[in-house]
């Protein structure tokens, strides 16, 4: 098993198409130039670079990292979209011509990630149209949209959530590294904020302590998260847990890892900015936005 810091630096390296220098490494992995260093000979004396290039060695010691797949969940109506959401579902809405969720999928593909599932209900048959430009995803149909909360598209697709990310399917996404090939542990995205009345995660060294609804320095939660293998498997039985509990389908999904079941995970802080995505939750900051829904 690789340390944290040598699977950073070593994936920092696979993902580069040109050599890197020391500098540069440190910029991208935000580790002090001694310590990329020293982390750089470890991995030459491991025969997992050679002149600061990767090795069949250390691709191999990256693919216990690898991400297998990634999960939208894209089931629901998008109510404060309205009157666009009328007839087309929030993925399907098109920023600039092009639609919300193709940032992410294309993304997803830049990053290797071979099995892309959406999880559809509202006008679920709009998503075929993503077929003519993608035509290796899959769809999930969630049949119960409107009747559970997104609880019920996380039941239809738990049995793939090990060594995956499952993201929301309502950001435009602006810094690749989002999506990333390869991730060290399981964790959720979110942006440091002083005040936000969003969901936010609070968290000690990295590590997520709790969540809430509305708060001050905390981390406000970005729709993206990763799973590994075994965290995933744990996930998905948690899902089923609560889902089957009196209530438990009126739940957010996030609510069962980040609070009903806390204590069956170990949770991290992927650390972003608001320059990485846009996120649009209401009709006036599409029109903003864009200003061709102006007419």
């Amino acid at each position: 098993m690789l340390q944290e810091k040598e699977f950073e630096i070593l994936a920092c390296i696979e993902s580069s198409k040109a050599q890197l220098t020391q500098r540069q490494i440190a910029k991208k992995t935000g580790y002090s130039i001694g310590t990329v260093n020293s982390t750089l000979a470890k991995l030459e004396e491991s025969k997992l670079l050679n002149n600061s290039k990767i090795t069949p060695e250390g691709l191999s010691a990256l693919e216990p990292y690898r991400v297998k797949r990634i999960i939208f969940i894209a089931a629901g109506f998008g109510t404060r979209l309205v009157p666009i959401t009328l007839n087309t579902p929030k993925p399907l809405v098109r920023v600039h011509g092009q639609r919300i969720i193709d940032s992410m999928i294309d993304t997803a593909i830049k990053a290797e990630i071979e099995e892309i599932y959406i999880v559809r209900g509202y006008l679920k048959e709009q998503f075929d149209q993503l077929l003519y430009k993608y035509p290796g995803i899959k769809f999930i149909d969630n049949p119960n949209y409107n009747e559970t909360n997104n609880i019920g598209s996380a039941i239809k697709a738990k049995d793939y959530f090990s060594s995956a990310y499952i993201c929301e399917a309502d950001l435009i996404i602006k810094n690749p590294d989002l999506i990333k090939k390869y991730q060290y542990r399981s964790n959720y995205c979110g942006v440091k904020c002083e005040r936000t009345d969003d969901w936010c995660l609070y968290s000690t060294k990295g590590k997520i302590t709790g969540v809430s609804v509305g708060g001050y320095n905390a981390y406000r939660m970005v729709g993206i998260s990763y799973w590994t293998e075994d965290d995933g498997k744990r996930l998905a039985d948690c899902i089923q847990k609560v889902y089957d509990m009196p209530g438990g389908k009126e739940k957010y999904w996030d609510s069962v890892p980040l609070d009903v079941c806390k204590k069956e995970f170990n949770l991290y802080i992927r650390e972003c900015s608001f320059d990485d995505f846009t996120e649009i939750d209401t009709f006036n900051e599409l029109k903003s936005l864009d200003p061709s829904y102006k007419v």
